[in-house]
Formats: structure tokens, C-alpha cells, sequence
């Protein structure tokens, strides 16, 4: 397990349609070994797809459905996620969640197809990658009553409060941290000393969120180490335990069979 991984990038989007095969021969030689893709609607399964297909050892696909995809047609988009589940394994349940920083117009339809998604995520034994902008109090309350022995998975790009990591933790959920612990009003500072490496994954949420110094420029798996290096930083601890821990929990939360 001495190698990067990242739980979170959107490496099929077309940002890197000119460099993709480059940019993963990088990341290989930098020990970034594996890379979890969340799923955004149908819009976005056949690219997905393709790129697993030809880097199976190192990309590997979540289904599920974005909460800024929740509109009025949920019902068919949930219909081709539950179809796909279905069919073959995946890491996990994802990207669903929820979001009221980008639309709050089908709140109650966000609320159902998260309990519909955690549903399946129970039914196949997957983990969710959970989406909760501007909306993590109300996810929390959302999910607590849907808790079992055996659900789990990530508040991806966690950037709350400490008391809202807890919780999370205490629910037996990860917190996926990425570029925004880079930033200098992203407040992870006064939090991650407070949290043990045993409930944190990695990742980019690439495209988006680069971490400082690449900040408004694509982001890429290949920033990962950067990511862990603030850590380090923050929590003074190495990049190389680190390195360790996260991949461990990473490994741990997924399903790696095909």
C-alpha cells in the first residue's frame, strides 16, 4: 500500500480529453496507483466507462447520481444508475448526495433520491460518496435514520466544522479532504489537527478545486501529494505515513472485485 490514492476525480470529463493517457503515465510514476471516479447522470456513464476500460488497474467507477442532476426527469435518471448497478460491480454508490448552493428548486427530490440511493447502497453492499454543498447539517439529519451496521463512505470534500466531523465520524463515514485544505480561508487548518488519519481519504475532486499554488487552473490526481503535504504540515506528521493511512482506508472502504 505505499502509494497515493485519490477517491475522488472526474478524469473522464472533457478537461481531459488532449493529455489523459499522458497525465495518468504521471501520476503512475508518482505513485498515484488508484483513482476513484464518481459518476454525475447519464451524460457522463459512457465516458466513465471508457476511460476504466482502458486504465483498469488504475481508474475504478462509482454509479450514482449528482444532486445537481436531480430535476424534474430523477426518476428515469435513477432508473439508469439502478440498471447499471445491477449489471456489474462498482466502488461505490456516487457522487449523490445533496446541494443547496446551486439550486434548491428540487430540494424534495434531492431528499428522495438520496434515500433511494442509499437503499441500493445497502442492497449491493457499496459504500456512498456523498455531495453535500452548502447542505451538510441537512444531509447528516438525512442520513441518520437510514444508518446500519454496515453503511458507509465519504463526505466528500469535507470543509466544516469540528463538531460536523465528528458526527460524521461517529457515523462511521470518512471525510474526503482535498485542495480546499490548501487554502487560506478554508478553515481545515483549525479542524484536521483535532482528527485521526484513520477517518480521512484523499482526494482532488479534479477537474475542480486545485489546490494553492495551481488554484483556478485544472485540477489532477497528480496533485494529491500536495494535498497530503499541507497535512503534514498541519498535523506534523509525513507524507509517508500519511501515504499510508489514507490508501489503507481507501482500501478498505472500496470494492475492488469486478
Amino acid at each position: 500500500m505505499n502509494y497515493w490514492t485519490d477517491t475522488h476525480a472526474h478524469i473522464y470529463a472533457k478537461d481531459f480529453d488532449e493529455d489523459r493517457t499522458e497525465m495518468l503515465r504521471q501520476c503512475d510514476d508518482s505513485d498515484i496507483k488508484r483513482i476513484y471516479m464518481p459518476n454525475i447522470d447519464h451524460t457522463s456513464i459512457e465516458s466513465m466507462l471508457e476511460v476504466e476500460h482502458r486504465h483498469p488497474k488504475q481508474c475504478f467507477s462509482m454509479m450514482g447520481l449528482h444532486p445537481c442532476s436531480v430535476k424534474k426527469d430523477f426518476e428515469s435518471e435513477l432508473y439508469r444508475v439502478e440498471e447499471w448497478l445491477a449489471k456489474r460491480k462498482f466502488a461505490a454508490v456516487g457522487e449523490m448526495g445533496t446541494d443547496l448552493y446551486w439550486e434548491k428548486t428540487f430540494w424534495d427530490q434531492q431528499k428522495e433520491a438520496f434515500k433511494i440511493q442509499v437503499g441500493w447502497a445497502k442492497k449491493y453492499k457499496l459504500p456512498i460518496v456523498i455531495h453535500c454543498r452548502e447542505s451538510m447539517d441537512q444531509t447528516i439529519e438525512l442520513l441518520e435514520p437510514l444508518l446500519d451496521k454496515q453503511l458507509t463512505g465519504i463526505f466528500h470534500c469535507f470543509s466544516g466544522t469540528l463538531e460536523q466531523a465528528k458526527k460524521i465520524i461517529s457515523m462511521g463515514f470518512y471525510l474526503g479532504i482535498g485542495g480546499v485544505v490548501t487554502f487560506k480561508n478554508g478553515g481545515l487548518d483549525k479542524i484536521l489537527p483535532d482528527i485521526e488519519l484513520k477517518n480521512m481519504v484523499l482526494e482532488t475532486d479534479s477537474p475542480y478545486l486545485a489546490p494553492t499554488p495551481h488554484r483556478g487552473k485544472r485540477n489532477s490526481p497528480i496533485y494529491i501529494p500536495h494535498i497530503a503535504d499541507k497535512i503534514s504540515e498541519i498535523k506534523k506528521i509525513s507524507p509517508e505515513e500519511i501515504k499510508l493511512i489514507t490508501t489503507k482506508n481507501a482500501l478498505n472502504l472500496f470494492v475492488q472485485e469486478r
